[in-house]
């Protein structure tokens, strides 16, 4: 299959090109017009500017299925009020220029997988949501409905689309546990706060798997990419100093985080609860590889440790 491909650089686009490429699909990578791209066929774009070079997109000849994972990073920085309204236009900007550009062309794509994260449902405590689950009304739940809706013109006209509710995560390559392990294996990692928020983690891998099985499949509506058992800051904290050999003791005070990482990018998204089920996974029949996250623990630890 051709695939077109947003955010490729990024920490799951970069697997996800991998993944593709060895199942021998062809990939089309939108990229910034200064991306050094010697010897592949790219597709030329600014979001920022509203742009993308028709001569890119013309020679790419159209798609079988088109991914939108481009964004900035949620917590790369504090949360300014300028950095938030960079994450929300990074994202609506990109998904709006994309559909512009493939309802311009006559073969566009019969398939859209958009980025889209849990931070759609908002913090909800101990509520478990799936996806016919209500949005929240915080920043983040405000972004991804935004982000989503996006994609509207596109699914008026017959296209497919699946917006991909991606939760936590993790691999040994990057991401929020990456940046944990260094903390544990001295032994002053341990749960955030009271360690009550819920955690709705997916191993890399896995996330890589169904965004394939997603393709694959055609599958339309939102989908949530959380492995099935989500787990307490304070249950992930354990089962991680487990793994490691060492004690889970230091727990890391609310307000010591608004210091480091700002009250808003604290509350908004670190200490956010979020217990999310892969409900309309799950049913389809997809296999997760780490079922909860004592499985995804083990695995990247073992990996760093190899």
């Amino acid at each position: 299959m051709r695939i077109g491909l947003t955010g490729s650089s990024g920490f799951i686009g970069s697997a996800l090109v991998e993944a593709l490429r060895e199942r021998g699909d062809d990939v089309v990578r939108f990229v910034r017009p200064d991306s050094a791209s010697v010897g592949e066929r790219v597709i030329r774009w600014d979001p920022s500017r509203h742009t993308v070079d028709e001569q890119d997109l013309l020679r790419a000849g159209g798609f079988d299925a088109v991914v939108n994972l481009a964004g900035a990073g949620i917590g790369d920085k504090r949360w300014s009020d300028a950095r938030k309204q960079e994450i929300l236009r990074s994202r609506v900007d990109s998904t709006t220029l994309l559909v512009e550009a493939l309802r311009s062309t006559s073969s566009g794509t019969s398939m859209l997988a958009s980025g889209s994260a849990v931070g759609y449902y908002g913090s909800r405590d101990d509520e478990e949501l799936n996806e016919s689950s209500t949005p929240g009304d915080d920043f983040l739940a405000d972004v991804c409905a935004r982000w989503e809706n996006a994609t509207s013109a596109l699914q008026g006209e017959g296209t497919t689309v699946a917006t991909l509710r991606s939760g936590i995560v993790m691999s040994a390559k990057g991401g929020a546990l990456k940046r944990q392990l260094p903390l544990f294996r001295l032994g002053v990692g341990g749960p955030m706060s009271s360690g009550r928020q819920w955690l709705s983690p997916i191993s890399l891998v896995d996330e890589v798997r169904a965004i394939l099985w997603i393709i694959d499949h055609a599958v339309s509506g939102p989908v949530n990419l959380t492995c099935p058992e989500p787990i307490t800051n304070l249950q992930f904290s354990r089962e991680l100093a487990k793994a490691l050999h060492r004690p889970a003791l230091m727990r890391v005070p609310a307000l010591a985080l608004e210091v480091v990482l700002g009250s808003q990018l604290t509350r908004g998204a670190v200490l956010a609860s979020q217990r999310v089920v892969p409900r309309a996974l799950s049913q389809m029949g997809f296999v997760f590889e780490n079922h909860d996250a004592r499985s995804i623990i083990g695995e990247v630890v073992r990996l760093r440790t190899n």
